[in-house]
């Protein structure tokens, strides 16, 4: 008869194996490979924290973004910021825009720059030392300077209407005026508007040579001068204040 083995039961037949022996057996075992987890969809850009400023007068929220890229949100007196932030986020394609508008031309600038210290002169006859978001804002008001008067001339002429004077200004809140002289003022940053956005303004201000009001007859004249200015008028909400 054969011994039996260590691990046979008395009467011969292998013995079960015990819990402690079934535990190593299962700690023996290889563990399932782990899944590669899967990468995360890139999240976009954060935008630059915006500069957000309550205005007792402002009559919507207005976004501008400044030479630097900086963004600043005027808030008016019933707005929140809350609201505001909204506002940015569904505007966050345009604000890119402008963004790399402002940082293409930093660039220009800074290569005009570069060509200016070579040849032993500064930009635009800027003293040395000057910051590019002076030199920037400078060269689009003689921009604004030399462009917006010819252009508003040129429509009142259209028009058959005659300017008395043209002043180009840093106006805050408006985009232009016009006094009962026929003295129209315009803001420099017309300059940056889109063409048919900025004759509107023009034309708007224009017409008040004929009604210096707002009611129902002064806005037909404004439609029979510029058809599609209820197009500009809500570019203007949406961008800038009017």
């Amino acid at each position: 008869m054969q011994a039996p083995l260590p691990f046979d039961a008395p009467d011969g037949r292998p013995a079960p194996p015990d819990a402690r022996s079934a535990q190593a057996f299962a700690l023996r075992l290889p563990s399932p490979p782990a899944l590669p987890a899967l990468p995360a969809p890139p999240a976009p850009p954060a935008l630059p924290a915006p500069v957000f400023v309550r205005h007792p007068r402002a009559r919507r929220y207005v976004i501008r973004v400044a030479a630097d890229g900086t963004v600043r949100v005027t808030v008016p007196r019933w707005g929140s910021k809350r609201e505001a932030a909204a506002f940015v986020a569904r505007e966050r394609a345009w604000i890119e825009k402008q963004q790399r508008r402002a940082e293409s031309e930093r660039q220009r600038r800074e290569r005009e720059r570069r060509t200016a210290i070579d040849d032993q002169r500064t930009p635009n006859d800027a003293p040395a030392g000057l910051q590019p978001a002076i030199v920037d804002e400078r060269a689009l008001r003689d921009r604004a300077k030399r462009e917006l008067p010819r252009r508003l001339l040129e429509l009142s002429a259209r028009h058959g209407l005659s300017v008395s004077r043209v002043s180009i200004r840093n106006q805050r809140w408006r985009w232009g005026s016009c006094s009962r002289r026929g003295h129209i003022c315009l803001n420099w940053r017309l300059v940056e508007m889109p063409e048919p956005v900025r004759d509107y303004v023009l034309i708007h201000e224009l017409m008040h040579l004929k009604r210096m009001d707002h009611s129902p007859a002064f806005w037909k004249l404004v439609a029979a001068a510029c058809p599609a200015y209820k197009e500009a008028r809500a570019w203007l909400r949406r961008h800038g204040a009017r």
